[in-house]
């Protein structure tokens, strides 16, 4: 098997931002044993920002301006793989590091480098650990957690399992932290809206991204075929009996038997989307059923403003997300030749999403 690790800032890190060896030792311990049964691992690491803030000093509240982050961030990165380093070190095994951006997947040639870098760094028997090049991402295009990392990595690399370790036990009913009845989920087949209104915002200030992104990075993971887990990374033994898949471990979301390439799964999930754009059936039958492009005819209101390129969802008139694209055509220029500007006026009508910038949810 090859299997993808994500631990989290309140992981990774102790509640006053020191990295948490004991929690990295247990984890190279349990990745030591999974190796020996022949499977190979790829660790996505949070935990910089959090361990720069420690080492800085700045316990009282976590800065917003982008450059101090970056700043930040470069301090604590040195120190985190300092730190797996010495924890892999310990079981005789040796960390990579590879620091990652959304480029890297967005660009084929990267995209190639990027997975023949990992490829290489397994064949030679080395323990990936990934980040985010938060050091110098720009604001504008960056992952901003690394849960859709890790589900990307686990695409990259062909993974066969993605384990989300946090510091809940899994997906509950409900926010256990608000709701005492909330019960765990033990298998999920198909992430729903319910589930995710469920998931609540994140778990603590250290970490970034909370169940919500756990259940995001879930849903990218299933449509890549990986079987995903979502578990604490203080239970005893999570990484080696999930490679067992044994019950009552936490959440596991099944993949999906459609597999989508990597372009696509950016499409739909890792970029953002910034409007929605509401379509009548003809429109949805064109775009789902048979494989069309999604026409600026079909379009009978939007929400949003929107430029060229920008990553929109396709919603029927109901308000159900059938898909998601890139739009050809601004939102101000969409107006003037939208139905409602120009009524059952087929000439004004222009390609918005072109099926290749397109993926179909439903």
């Amino acid at each position: 098997m090859r299997v993808v690790v994500k631990l989290g800032s309140s992981s990774v890190t102790s509640t006053d931002g020191s990295i948490a060896l004991d929690t990295l030792r247990s984890i190279s311990s349990q990745i030591s044993t999974i190796r020996d049964s022949g499977n190979s691992v790829v660790i996505v690491s949070s935990g910089a920002i959090a361990s720069g803030l420690n080492t800085l000093g700045i316990i009282d509240k976590r800065p917003s301006d982008l450059s101090v982050l970056q700043a930040i961030s470069a301090v604590g990165q040195s120190r985190l793989m300092a730190a797996y380093n010495q924890a892999l070190g310990e079981f005789g095994l040796i960390a990579g590091q590879v620091l990652l951006t959304p480029l890297d997947f967005i660009n084929r040639q990267q995209y190639l480098h990027a997975r023949q870098t990992l490829e290489k760094l397994l064949e030679l028997g080395v323990v990936p650990v990934i980040n985010e090049n938060d050091a110098v991402a720009d604001d504008e295009i960056r992952f901003g957690d690394n849960d859709r990392i890790a589900a990307l990595v686990a695409n990259l690399i062909t993974a066969d399992l993605l384990v989300l370790l946090t510091d809940q036990i899994g997906v509950y009913t409900s926010d256990p932290r608000v709701d005492a009845a909330a019960s765990l989920l033990e298998e999920i087949d198909e992430i729903s809206e319910v589930i995710r209104e469920a998931a609540g915002g994140p778990g603590t200030e250290r970490g970034s991204g909370g169940m919500a992104s756990k259940l995001q990075a879930a849903s990218i993971a299933s449509w890549s075929g990986v079987d995903v887990l979502i578990a604490s990374a203080s239970r005893d033994l999570v990484l080696v009996e999930a490679c067992d898949r044994k019950p009552g471990l936490g959440t596991f979301v099944n993949k999906r038997q459609t597999r989508l390439s990597a372009r696509k799964l950016w499409i739909a999930f890792a970029n953002p989307p910034v409007g929605k754009v509401f379509v009548d059936d003809g429109a949805v039958k064109a775009v789902v059923k048979n494989s069309k492009s999604l026409l600026s005819v079909g379009v009978r209101s939007f929400d949003g403003v929107f430029l060229e390129d920008d990553a929109v969802e396709i919603c029927d008139l109901s308000g159900r997300v059938v898909a998601r694209g890139l739009v050809r055509v601004s939102s101000d220029d969409l107006r003037s030749t939208s139905p409602s500007s120009v009524p059952g006026n087929q000439s004004h009508s222009s390609i918005l999403v072109h099926r290749d910038d397109l993926v179909v949810l439903v």
